[in-house]
């Protein structure tokens, strides 16, 4: 059989051979062309996801407000760099990125949504002989920052908080026993729900400027759809055999966002330039220019260490914690199947329990990690950067350990955070509409395991997804008329029927577990079965392959095996046959 193959370096290579394997340890240099590689493949979803919310936090639209968006995206990125770090070195030791994570974005939104957290009016200027613009904030007197540290913290609470749910089902291995009752119809609702809820926030940034906002849309489209089998020559120096040679590189698909990015940026520099968007406020593009927001390049410090608490003390509200928790199951089935994805294209075996339980364990750490901070969002495992390893073929785990590296320096480096402030606002609406598109069509490719043609599961698809959007949509628009005469309860109710991801998922869940039905129909054979294919083949090749065990011993001390995270561990039917 003739096998396809590409030239490396000026030698030949398989197009199905991998240039760095999980173990391998390229130089240092090449560790950092690599990780930075990764960081440009994240850029989109670590800036949109800040920016978003910095509306909803009442960041306001002035040099202090500029800074705290800086400052937002600054941290976003440390704690992405800790996260990734922590992952890959006594996680489940894979080379996969981690970054906050779409599925906090509705709970969250229905925080800030809250009668006591509504954007408060600016007082007029010299109010109180104060040199800083001051706002009656629910009958406190306070400035700019403390407007948004303010509802930040109660973000902060309920995300740490409920990350504890995700480090249980770690720490315990209770990942399968929760398996076992959510299949691909309670999957759907939840995941499609995520993108759909939030088609309003796309939309209220790309209403500034229509014609960018599709312009993003379209470049990010030619990219990632109709140019991603295209290679680009470009000369390159081969130090072996000491020759320049042309090579070609598929930049299209590697960097789609970012070249959609860059691209409308660039377009919206131009006309801000040549002032095609006028330099007025009042009028309908001037959000759309690139120079509104510049100030924040000169004023911010070129260093910044953020830490836990610097926002002020975590506030934890039960409705809050409730509300996450459904963005932490998510987040989790999501991770799983990104941990046995990025083994495939990594090329070792299945990732057995105990590396699925660490993985999960340090991935709900790091969403601790992100509340306690403040990035107004948790982290989960980037899927699009596990893509990049079957493109780049290389799949070290010391690139992203290097990746992570980096990730907290230009974190900590703040006025690089700073450049992103500036970014249009019908930019960020165009990268909205695909990375919130696709969220939906991922949750919806899971019918693919279901029976169509049973109208049992017509009906569970159809009634959760419409009650969803419906119950989600009213309660925004009616939070006031949720009235039980206990301020707390009527928090609960807001925050929980907030989230059409929640109630759209419960809905789901529960009529999929009480209707009858086969679990052929219901797809959870179909659903299951490749994962009991992959976990025969890691039995199978167990005592061969060590890419899951942990940088140091662990056969010390005998009591690991009884720890489900531990690379030891035996189930207690394994250990009744010792």
């Amino acid at each position: 059989m003739n096998q396809e193959a590409e030239t490396i370096d000026g030698e030949l290579q398989p197009s199905s051979s991998l240039i760095y394997e999980l173990n391998d340890e390229p130089p240092w240099y090449l560790c950092v062309a690599f990780g930075l590689q990764h960081y440009l493949v994240a850029i989109g979803s670590l800036v949109g996801i800040p920016l978003m919310l910095s509306s909803k936090l009442c960041i306001p639209n002035d040099v202090a407000g500029n800074m705290g968006r800086a400052n937002l995206i600054s941290t976003t990125f440390v704690v992405s760099g800790v996260s990734t770090l922590v992952q890959t070195t006594i996680g489940n030791r894979l080379p996969i990125m981690q970054g906050n994570s779409i599925a906090f974005l509705p709970p969250t939104l229905a925080i800030l949504a809250l009668p006591h957290n509504r954007c408060p009016p600016a007082l007029p200027t010299g109010y109180m002989n104060s040199s800083v613009t001051l706002y009656n904030d629910s009958g406190l007197i306070i400035d700019g920052p403390e407007v948004w540290h303010r509802r930040i913290r109660e973000v902060q609470g309920a995300i740490a908080v409920s990350a504890g749910l995700e480090v249980l089902l770690g720490a315990t291995g209770a990942v399968g026993f929760l398996m076992r009752f959510i299949g691909p119809l309670t999957i759907v609702p939840t995941v499609t729900l995520i993108g759909l809820d939030l088609f309003t926030t796309a939309a209220r940034f790309a209403q500034v400027q229509w014609g960018i906002a599709f312009f993003t849309v379209a470049v990010l489209a030619l990219c990632s759809q109709y140019l991603k089998y295209v290679d680009v020559p470009f000369p390159k120096f081969s130090f072996r055999r000491r020759e320049c040679y042309v090579d070609r590189s598929g930049c299209f698909r590697m960097f789609p966002v970012l070249i959609a990015l860059l691209s409308a940026w660039l377009l919206c520099y131009i006309f801000t330039v040549t002032n095609v968007f006028p330099n007025d406020p009042t009028k309908p593009y001037y959000k759309a220019r690139t120079d509104i927001r510049a100030s924040v390049i000169y004023n911010s410090p070129w260093f910044r260490f953020p830490y836990p608490g610097q926002w002020g003390l975590p506030v934890v509200t039960v409705g809050g914690v409730i509300g996450m928790l459904a963005a932490v199951i998510c987040s989790t089935i999501e991770s799983i199947g990104d941990y046995h994805a990025c083994a495939r294209l990594a090329n070792v075996p299945p990732p057995p329990s105990h590396a699925l339980n660490r993985g999960i364990l340090m991935e709900g750490i790091g969403v601790m990690l992100a509340g306690l901070i403040g990035t107004g969002s948790g982290t989960t495992s980037f899927s699009q950067n596990i893509a990049a390893i079957g493109i780049t073929r290389v799949g070290s785990r010391r690139v992203l350990q290097t990746a992570g590296i980096l990730f907290m320096i230009l974190g900590y480096f703040s006025k690089f955070g700073s450049i992103f402030v500036t970014l249009p606002d019908p930019v960020i609406g165009g990268m909205f509409f695909a990375m919130f598109g696709m969220i939906s069509a991922v949750g919806l490719s899971n019918l693919k395991y279901v029976d169509l043609d049973s109208n049992r599961n017509i009906f569970v698809v159809g009634v959760s997804l419409f009650t969803g959007l419906s119950v989600a949509n009213w309660t925004k628009a009616n939070s006031s008329a949720i009235k039980t005469g206990v301020t707390e309860l009527d928090q609960i109710f807001t925050i929980i029927l907030s989230s059409a991801m929640l109630v759209g998922g419960v809905v789901g869940f529960f009529l999929d577990n009480t209707l009858p039905g086969t679990e052929t129909e219901r797809g959870l054979k179909a659903f299951n079965q490749h994962h009991h294919q992959e976990n025969e083949e890691t039995m199978s090749l167990s005592g061969i392959d060590e890419s899951y065990n942990l940088p140091f011993s662990t056969t010390c001390c005998r009591f690991t095996r009884y720890f489900p995270f531990m690379p030891g561990y035996k189930s207690k039917a394994e250990r009744s046959f010792e």
